[in-house]
Parts: C-alpha cells; sequence; structure tokens
C-alpha cells in the first residue's frame, strides 16, 4: 500500500509537470487519487473529510475566476492594456513599475493562476504592439510573471493552496493577513527592486505613447466575442467596476473577521456582477457553466487526496522527526529553517503537495499556537516566493511560459534561472526575516 501510494504520487507529479500534447493537470490528478483509494491508504469515509476542508477554498476561487471572465465581457483588460501605455508616457522605465503594479494588483483582487492567465497575454499582446524586440520584452513578462505569482502570499485569499493550508491549521483569513500582509508586501518590495536592477540596462528608454487595435490572443483563455463597453463614459465605468471587485475583496476579510464563510462573500460578490453585466450587456448568466475552469476543484480534490494517503502511510510521522529541531528554539529559527525548507521542497516536487505536506506535518507537532503560525506562515513564504527558483517550482510559473512563447517571446530555462538564482534567495530569507520581527512586534 505504502509503496502504491508514493509511486502514485510520483508518477502523478511528473505528468503535472510534464503535461504532454497540453493533457489537463486535473486528469493526472484524478488517476493518481482514484489509484491511491484502491491502494486503501485512503477510505471512502476520509473523502467526506477531504472535501470539506477544500471545499470553501474552491467555491472561492471559483466565484473569483467567474468575476474575472464577467470584466472581460466588459472589455475591462483591454482597457487596462491601453491605460498601462497612456500612463507610462513613453517611458519604458515607468512602464516597467506600471506593469509590476498591475500583476501585484490582478493577484490580490483575483489569484495567482488567475493573474498569470489572464494578464500575460494581455502585456504579450501590448509588447508585441509597440515592436520591442525580444530581449527589450522580457523584463517585462519576466519581472510580471514573478510578481503575479509571488503576490498570492500577503494575502491567503490569493491561491487555493493557500487557502486549504489555511483551513487545515483551523487560521482565520484576517488572522493570516494581519500576520503576513506587511513582511510579504516587503518582500515584494525588494524583489522588484533586485528584478529593475538586474534589468535596467535592457529596458527601452522610449516606448509608443499610445496603443491601438489591441486585441486578445486567441489562446487568451478569455477570449470570446465581448459586447465591449464603449463610448465617453468607458474609463468611468470601468473605475465603478473595479471599486466594486475591491469592495468585494474587503468584504472577505471584514467576512473573515466576524466568523462568515469567505466562500458566501465570494459567491454573492459574483452574483451581483453577473446580474450587472445581464442588465447592461443583455448577456445572461448561462454561459459561466461553459466558460468557467471546474477542472480547478477537480485538481485540488485529488491532489489532496493523494497528500492524505501519503499522511496515512506515515510520512509526516518521518517528517516531524525531521522537521522538530527546526521549529524548535526560537520563533526566528522556526521562521527561516521552516521557509528555507518549504522552498527547497517546492522547487522539487513543486509547491501545491510541498505546502500541504508541510502544513499537514506541521499539525501533527503539537507546537504551541504563536509557533504552529509563525511555522505555517513561513511555509506559505516558501511555497509562493521560494519556489520560484526554478519553473517547475510552481504551476502558474510553467502555464507562464508555454503562454510566453505561445506569444513568440523566446525565453529558456537558463535564461529564467540565471534571473531567478540573483533575485529569489535574498527576498525569501528577507521575507523570513520580516516574518519574525513583525510577528514579534504585533505580538
Amino acid at each position: 500500500m505504502a509503496w502504491i501510494t508514493i509511486l502514485a504520487f510520483l508518477v502523478t507529479l511528473v505528468f503535472i509537470l510534464w503535461r504532454p500534447r497540453g493533457i489537463n493537470e486535473a486528469i493526472p490528478a484524478t488517476i493518481g487519487a482514484i489509484v491511491v483509494l484502491i491502494s486503501g491508504s485512503v477510505s471512502l469515509t476520509e473523502l467526506g473529510t477531504i472535501m470539506q476542508t477544500i471545499s470553501g477554498a474552491a467555491i472561492t476561487i471559483m466565484a473569483t475566476i467567474v468575476m474575472a471572465i464577467v470584466l472581460e465581457s466588459f472589455g475591462f483588460f483591454n482597457w487596462v492594456a491601453e491605460k498601462l501605455a497612456e500612463k507610462a508616457k513613453g517611458s519604458g522605465i515607468r512602464l516597467f513599475w506600471y506593469v509590476n503594479l498591475l500583476c501585484f494588483l490582478m493577484t490580490l483582487f483575483f489569484n495567482n493562476d488567475g493573474s498569470i492567465l489572464i494578464t500575460t497575454p494581455i502585456l504579450v499582446m501590448l509588447l508585441n504592439n509597440m515592436d520591442l524586440k525580444n530581449h527589450q520584452k522580457i523584463p517585462y513578462l519576466l519581472s510580471g510573471g514573478l510578481i503575479a505569482t509571488a503576490s498570492s502570499a500577503p494575502i491567503g485569499v490569493s491561491n487555493i493552496v493557500n487557502l486549504i493550508a489555511l483551513k487545515i491549521v483551523n487560521m482565520s483569513l484576517y488572522a493570516h493577513t494581519a500576520m503576513m500582509f506587511v513582511p510579504a508586501t516587503l518582500g515584494l518590495l525588494l524583489l522588484v527592486g533586485l528584478l529593475f536592477l538586474r534589468f535596467k540596462k535592457d529596458l527601452p528608454k522610449v516606448i509608443p505613447t499610445k496603443v491601438t487595435g489591441l486585441s486578445l490572443p486567441s489562446y487568451h483563455p478569455l477570449k470570446q466575442s465581448s459586447m465591449y463597453v464603449t463610448g465617453k463614459d468607458r474609463s468611468k465605468f470601468m473605475r465603478n467596476i473595479l471599486l466594486f471587485v475591491f469592495a468585494v475583496r474587503i468584504s472577505l476579510f471584514f467576512a473573515s473577521f466576524v466568523s462568515i464563510p469567505v466562500s458566501v462573500m465570494a459567491v454573492i460578490g459574483s452574483l451581483v456582477l453577473l446580474g450587472w453585466r445581464w442588465m447592461y450587456l443583455k448577456i445572461p448568466p448561462g454561459d459561466m457553466l461553459k466558460k468557467t475552469p471546474w477542472y480547478i476543484i477537480i485538481f485540488a480534490f485529488s491532489m489532496y487526496v493523494i497528500i492524505y494517503g501519503l499522511n496515512n502511510i506515515g510520512l509526516t510521522e518521518w517528517l516531524i522527526e525531521f522537521m522538530r529541531p527546526l521549529v524548535s528554539g526560537s520563533l526566528l529559527h522556526s521562521s527561516v529553517m521552516m521557509g528555507l525548507l518549504l522552498s527547497v521542497l517546492s522547487n522539487i516536487f513543486n509547491n501545491h503537495p510541498a505546502l500541504m505536506i508541510g502544513t499537514l506535518t506541521l499539525m501533527n507537532m503539537d507546537l504551541d499556537l504563536l509557533s504552529l503560525k509563525v511555522s505555517y506562515l513561513a511555509n506559505v513564504i516558501g511555497s509562493d516566493m521560494g519556489a520560484l527558483l526554478i519553473p517547475m517550482g510552481t504551476l502558474a510559473t510553467l502555464m507562464w511560459m508555454h503562454i510566453v512563447r505561445r506569444g513568440k517571446v523566446k525565453i529558456t530555462w537558463w535564461e529564467y534561472i540565471k534571473v531567478t538564482a540573483v533575485v529569489i534567495p535574498p527576498t525569501v530569507l528577507f521575507t523570513l526575516v520580516m516574518l519574525y520581527y513583525w510577528v514579534t512586534w504585533l505580538f
């Protein structure tokens, strides 16, 4: 049973990262979960516990994606691309900072995978329209991809794995943000600063001030024949939509603070936005059944079944003996060592299973509440930021590389690693130290 479970995990991981012929990652995850169930390492009764653990996170992420699809119906993302070019005022350096700000906000407003899937094709479209050379496009795309993925650390709601892990450690979204937002945001500022220093010489000094004829590429996940909002009041309408999305995002933290399920507020927000679209563009909400990527729920459920199986065959018991010395002594020691360990595990096994395994292990170590929370948050930093060292560390990064190549921008794994090897280690270490000082001051 143990060997079958371990083999199922490793084979599933290989197929998820390899994705032969573009196979959806939910397919190998589902097959792996079925094998684990047949092996007996996870019982049928435990499936209910697993579903209860992931359901809230999955519903929240699905509602967020629905909101993104509605925004594209309004032509929001084309409007954003035009505004980026306009705000840059002909400066390639100014565009760099605006691109990274956009990627940060997209992850905070939606989620890291959504930010990559939505924003990267828009940036490719914009940069191609500006007729930049390949080496001039890479600074914007690579820094944007890194910031979009790392920006899931400050708030737990921006990453489905973070939301599932929050459920496991019984930590509220509000508490997570209170302890994590400041140190993680400081880490992001350091990361974008290091990226700017690394890319400064490659950034074009002058770029076009206006772009025309922007159209989402055919491979964009939200590509559709939309009835875009046009006219002189377009900017005002888009700002109102953006304010509404921001209000929905804030409501998630308020819901967490008063013990209302976060998923309830996310669903209400998406339903209101769907009604708004129906009223304004006369598009009924039925199209969401086809456009929403339901496979994300299947993927998250299947991966957790596999990880639960590894937990049941004793993997966490072995990890407890290995990790106990790492979290003993001081909170600083816990923060730095756990964060670095999860960074290594994420780059070897991908951050999704690494964070789940690390979190389940922490729950069985009988830690005091503060040590548990600091160790967990350090795990998140390692899996959200430290995992960016190589492309296979996160699914978001692999998707980013695939989208960039489809946009005819050439970047190799070696070119990627030459940048991340310089900027990711100091960012992770700095953020882990800041986490310790912030939590110590806060409590």
